[in-house]
């Protein structure tokens, strides 16, 4: 592995533009994501990062016509986001945010990716966890949890050679676009979100989980096709 001299040189890779894997390359690390995402076993880790990004779409929605107090994140795979918004469509936005929130992250790097930006993703992606650890996460374990996901994306984007960088930032952006669909099957209609949405709206819970499972899914293909 060839070593980046300098900070500077790293952050340099920013504004660059490289060039996308093969789609057999996307394919490959696709299909490592999914057993991430699949496998019962792997998934009691990996789904701490699509936790990550659900409470951070709940963050980031409710901050243009409201407060974020704290985000928590548990070791048992859950979190909550604390909100102070007014009554009405505020907590519709933030409630309905949070499951499409990996999707909706996965979908941006994916756009990032097709455009040659592929380093810039996992900047941008330690840009966000570091906002999210000093404004808002209140936990041990969620400090720690940023800390390690965050300390092992600058070790690679600070050191690793492009194609170390390229197949990473692949990586995460699939984990996201998996990850959502996952968090959706595994909740469904019982969500807390879905069953807060329903006493807001009147609107079953049944039908959010559809809806969330529509837009997952189709974030999925649409991310899918622009790694491939």
């Amino acid at each position: 592995m060839t070593f980046t001299p300098s900070l500077g040189d790293a952050l340099s890779r920013i504004g660059e533009t490289q060039i996308p894997l093969s789609a057999q390359a996307a394919v490959i690390i696709g299909v490592a994501a999914l057993a991430a995402v699949g496998v019962q076993q792997f998934w009691l880790v990996t789904r701490h990062v699509g936790v990550i990004a659900h409470e951070g779409a709940h963050a980031v929605m409710a901050l243009g016509t409201g407060r974020v107090r704290r985000v928590t994140l548990n070791p048992d795979g859950t979190g909550t986001t604390y909100l102070q918004l007014p009554p009405g469509s505020a907590h519709v936005a933030a409630g309905l945010a949070g499951y499409l929130g990996p999707s909706a992250f996965g979908l941006a790097a994916a756009a990032l990716i097709a455009a040659g930006h592929i380093v810039a993703v996992l900047w941008v992606v330690l840009l966000l966890l570091a906002l999210l650890l000093v404004l808002l996460v209140r936990t041990a374990f969620g400090v720690v949890l940023i800390l390690l996901i965050g300390g092992l994306l600058y070790l690679v984007a600070r050191y690793a050679a492009v194609g170390v960088e390229i197949a990473v930032a692949y990586g995460v952006t699939w984990l996201l676009l998996l990850s959502g669909v996952r968090m959706v099957l595994d909740h469904g209609h019982r969500a807390a979100d879905a069953i807060s949405l329903a006493r807001l709206t009147r609107v079953s819970p049944w039908l959010w989980s559809l809806l969330w499972l529509a837009g997952t899914i189709g974030a999925l293909v649409i991310g899918g096709a622009l790694l491939i």
